[in-house]
């Protein structure tokens, strides 16, 4: 007799992770993860809204992914140390999960408020890392756009094989980030 698998929504995504990491998120479809899975796809409308839903579950996914490593990564730090250790645990992230990544930041069309709220989490977390800076508000938030832009730029350059210099990537990440740092202590 053959063991019926149990599907939940976080077996779910995370195959479709497997699947996005290893051959891109254009390769995520209902029937690749069914077939990963071992099910048929309509089994999987249990547990997502097509492949629209599973796109924005994966973006959630990865959100909460990503926050949860970089909170990892600063724990027991503050100052230059937790925000160094931040931007390189996002580069970490994007480099470790290239498809997850790119559901990240891959435009939805519709709103979602789970995702909104993933991705307020994160912000807030970029927040009390930048708090010992005592920017002011808006400063701040000035400061996080900025940083989340440098780190996303680096880790889609990368992505993309748009580093070919033969210099190091980590000291040019690190250079990034001590620039940053010094702008910020400015």
């Amino acid at each position: 007799m053959v063991k019926k698998m149990r599907l939940d929504r976080n077996i779910i995504l995370t195959a479709a992770t497997e699947i996005a990491d290893s051959h891109g998120l254009e390769s995520v479809t209902l029937s690749a993860l069914a077939e990963k899975l071992g099910i048929r796809s309509p089994s999987l409308y249990n547990h997502i809204e097509g492949l629209p839903g599973l796109r924005i579950d994966l973006a959630v996914f990865g959100l909460q992914q990503l926050r949860h490593l970089m909170t990892e990564a600063v724990i027991g730090k503050s100052g230059n140390e937790a925000a160094r250790s931040l931007a390189i645990s996002y580069v970490k992230f994007a480099r470790l999960h290239p498809g997850l990544y790119e559901a990240v930041y891959r435009p939805q069309p519709n709103t979602n408020s789970a995702l909104e709220e993933a991705g307020n989490a994160l912000v807030e977390m970029i927040i009390r890392v930048l708090e010992p800076f005592q920017l002011g508000e808006k400063q701040t938030i000035h400061s996080v756009r900025g940083l989340r832009s440098l780190l996303h730029g680096f880790a889609s350059l990368e992505q993309n094989d748009g580093f070919r210099m033969g210099i190091d990537r980590d000291e040019s990440l690190h250079f990034m980030i001590e620039t940053f740092l010094q702008g910020l202590r400015q």
